[in-house]
C-alpha cells in the first residue's frame, strides 16, 4: 500500500511519508533493518500542532510502499523525556536497534539530555516495540561551555570507532556542533567541538544570523569526502546548509571537520531538519516540509506537515552537493506518460513527476488562477538561472512569496508534485522545496513555451506490485 492518508483535503500529499492525521515534523532515525527501510518522525498523535512530541514510525521494503506502525517512542511520566521525545537517530548496537534521541523534562531551559531506547524484539523486522532506558547517557552539555541550546544527537562511524554529534548554540550567539566519543553507547565522552560558526568557510556560506545549528548529520561519500548537514536556527527554524571537506584527527582524541566548500541544502522556503541514512553504496536524505498556510486551515484539514521524497546525496568534483530523487520513486509512475513531447496543453493530475529539458529560455506553467496569474518555472540556461515564480499563490511563514532564483548553468529540471508539496530538482545541483495550495477555482494545466528540447510527465499512481 502507499501512504494515502485519510484526509479529504485535496492538498494532502498521498505518496510521501506522513501520519494519517495530526502533526509531523523532523524525520528521525532513518534505518535499514532486515530488508526494510524504517523511518521515524516527530509526531503529535492528538492534534495538528507542535506539542506532545512522540516518535511516529513507518517502514518500507522499497521506499514506495510504506506501512504505518504504532508510535515508537512515548514520553515517560517523570522520566527524562516527560516533556517530549525529540530528534535523534537509530543505530545498530551489537545487533539491537537503538534509538538515540533528545529527551526534555519539565524543568528544561532549552537544554535536552541524550536518551536511549532499545528495540525489544530485534528479530522482528517491523521493530514495533521499544523500551527507553530510564536515565540519560548524557544529562546536558559540558559544564565548562556556555551552551544554551543542546539537542539532536547523530551517531556515525569513523576510524573504526563510533562517534556522535550534538547540535548546539552558545550564549554569545555562536552556533556549533559538539562531538562525543560513544563507542560504548552507554558511556559517552565529550571530545570537543567538531565545527562552529566562526569557521571561515561556514561563516562565508551560512552568514552570521544563526545562533544554533540543529539536527547535525554527517556522512562520507564513496570518493572520501565528508558532508556535514545542519539546520540553521535563529530563534525559529529557518534554512538548511551543508559543508563538504575532510574529517581530520584533532586535539586529544577528537575530530575536526576541515571544510572545503558548502552551500544552501535546499533553496526553497518549506524544507528543514533533514535526516540522512548512509548505506553501503549511497546516502539517502529526507526533509520535513512544514505547512505554509494559516493555522485555521490546518485545523480544518486535521493534518500538518509531510516528509519529502527520499533524495540521493553525493558530492560533485568541485565539492558542491549532488542531489537527485531516489530511483525507486519511478515505481510510482503510471504505465504511460500523460505528456511525452513539447507543445499544446495538458491537464495536470494532483500528483506527478515531470522532466523538462530546455535548449534555451523556457517557461513551464503548472497552475493558472482565476485572475490569470500562473505558477511557473523559468529555465534560462544562457543566463544560468532557474526561477520558481509563485504568481499569486500566497504562503505564510519565513521568506514571503517572492520568486525563488537558483543560479547555475542548468538546462533540465525535474518537478515532483504531490498535493501541495512541490519539489524542484535543478539538474543534480540544487533543490527547491515549497508548498503551493490549490484553490477551488485554480486550473492545474501544463503549458511549456520557449526553446523546449523535451518534456515528459507521468502521473503518480499507487504501486500495483506487492
Amino acid at each position: 500500500m502507499s501512504l494515502t492518508a485519510q484526509s479529504t483535503d485535496p492538498n494532502a500529499p498521498r505518496f510521501r511519508v506522513r501520519p494519517p492525521a495530526n502533526w509531523i515534523n523532523d524525520p528521525n532515525g532513518p534505518f535499514r533493518w532486515r530488508g526494510r527501510h524504517h523511518l521515524f518522525y516527530q509526531h503529535n498523535p492528538a492534534a495538528p500542532v507542535h506539542a506532545n512530541v512522540h516518535w511516529g514510525h513507518v517502514s518500507s521494503h522499497d521506499l514506495v510502499h510504506w506501512e504505518h506502525h504504532p508510535v515508537a517512542l512515548t514520553p515517560t511520566p517523570g522520566g527524562p523525556d516527560e516533556a517530549g521525545c525529540w530528534s535523534g537517530c537509530v543505530v545498530d548496537d551489537d545487533g539491537v536497534p537503538t534509538a538515540v534521541y533528545t529527551g526534555v523534562d519539565r524543568h528544561h531551559t532549552g537544554l535536552g539530555s541524550i536518551c536511549l531506547a532499545r528495540a525489544l524484539v530485534p528479530e522482528d523486522e517491523t521493530l514495533t516495540d521499544w523500551r527507553p532506558r530510564p536515565t540519560p547517557v548524557v544529562t546536558g552539555p559540558p559544564s565548562d561551555l556556555d551552551v544554551v541550546m543542546f539537542r539532536d544527537p547523530f551517531v556515525f562511524r569513523s576510524g573504526g570507532r563510533r562517534w556522535a554529534l550534538v547540535g548546539a548554540g552558545h550564549a554569545d550567539g555562536t552556533p556549533s556542533v559538539l562531538l562525543y566519543d560513544c563507542d560504548d553507547l552507554a558511556d559517552w565522552r565529550f571530545a570537543g567541538v567538531l565545527l562552529d560558526g566562526n569557521d571561515p568557510v561556514a561563516l562565508d556560506v551560512f552568514g552570521d544570523e544563526a545562533v544554533g545549528w540543529e539536527c547535525p548529520q554527517l556522512f562520507e561519500t564513496a570518493g572520501g569526502d565528508w558532508v556535514l548537514v545542519v539546520s540553521l536556527w535563529d530563534g525559529d527554524p529557518r534554512g538548511t546548509g551543508y559543508l563538504t571537506g575532510r574529517l581530520d584527527p584533532y586535539g586529544a582524541g577528537g575530530l575536526r571537520l576541515t571544510a572545503r566548500t558548502g552551500g544552501r541544502l535546499d533553496h526553497g522556503r518549506d524544507f528543514y531538519a533533514p535526516a540522512v541514512l548512509q548505506e553501503p553504496d549511497r546516502a539517502l536524505m529526507w526533509g520535513w516540509s512544514w505547512e505554509a498556510r494559516e493555522q485555521r486551515e490546518v485545523d480544518r484539514a486535521g493534518w500538518a506537515g509531510v516528509l519529502t521524497a527520499p533524495r540521493v546525496v553525493d558530492v560533485q568534483p568541485d565539492g558542491a552537493l549532488r542531489v537527485v530523487p531516489a530511483p525507486e520513486l519511478e515505481l510510482l509512475r503510471a504505465a504511460e506518460p500523460f505528456v511525452s513531447a513539447p507543445g499544446g496543453r495538458a491537464p495536470l493530475p494532483e500528483a506527478y513527476d515531470l522532466t523538462v529539458t530546455a535548449a534555451g529560455r523556457t517557461t513551464v506553467s503548472l497552475l493558472r488562477s482565476a485572475s490569470g496569474a500562473q505558477l511557473t518555472v523559468l529555465l534560462d540556461p544562457d543566463a544560468g538561472t532557474v526561477t520558481l515564480d509563485r504568481g499569486d499563490w500566497p504562503r505564510t511563514g519565513p521568506g514571503g512569496s517572492a520568486p525563488t532564483v537558483v543560479r547555475g548553468a542548468v538546462s533540465e529540471v525535474r518537478i515532483l508534485v504531490d498535493g501541495s508539496l512541490c519539489e524542484l530538482f535543478v539538474g543534480d545541483r540544487a533543490t527547491v522545496t515549497e508548498r503551493v495550495y490549490r484553490r477551488p477555482d485554480d486550473v492545474p494545466e501544463l503549458v511549456v513555451t520557449g526553446a523546449v528540447a523535451a518534456v515528459t510527465g507521468w502521473e503518480l499512481v499507487p504501486p500495483t506490485h506487492a
